[in-house]
């Protein structure tokens, strides 16, 4: 399953993407949220039904709420949200449970979500994700 170090890798080949480590480490491009760690708040665990977080999570941006909620609908064990995300487009998703294969296409889609049109005409075909 995937790890910090695939998230880092996939997102580190994409242009115009700068890590940034505040208190959790978190990935940009043009100064706009692709994706993050975020650690689950006591009210996300309270609504998910949780004692405590023993897994890594992984927010990532999607390009719309339908995206997110079409991502939640194809594996809810993968992707989920909170009520804090409510509106937001935004899944969450447990990292341990998805494929180094399966993150690369879901960062490659929120880089082409949030990246300027310039970089992303740059980009090879939609079709091709970074290999894992």
């Amino acid at each position: 399953m995937a790890t910090w170090a695939d998230v880092r890798r996939i997102a580190a080949q994409f242009p115009g993407v700068t890590e940034r480590e505040a208190r959790t480490p978190a990935w940009r491009v043009a100064d706009r949220a692709l994706v993050w760690e975020r650690p689950l708040r006591t009210a996300d665990l309270a609504a998910l039904g949780l004692a405590g977080q023993d897994q890594p999570v992984l927010g990532v941006r999607t390009s719309d709420e339908s995206e997110k909620l079409a991502l939640i609908a194809e594996d809810p064990q993968v992707f989920f949200t909170t009520p804090h995300f409510d509106g937001y487009p935004a899944v969450l998703i447990w990292l341990d449970r998805i494929s180094p294969a399966r993150l690369a296409d879901v960062i490659t889609e929120a880089w082409l979500a949030r990246a300027p049109k310039r970089l992303t005409r740059e980009y090879p075909a939609r079709e091709t994700s970074p290999a894992p």
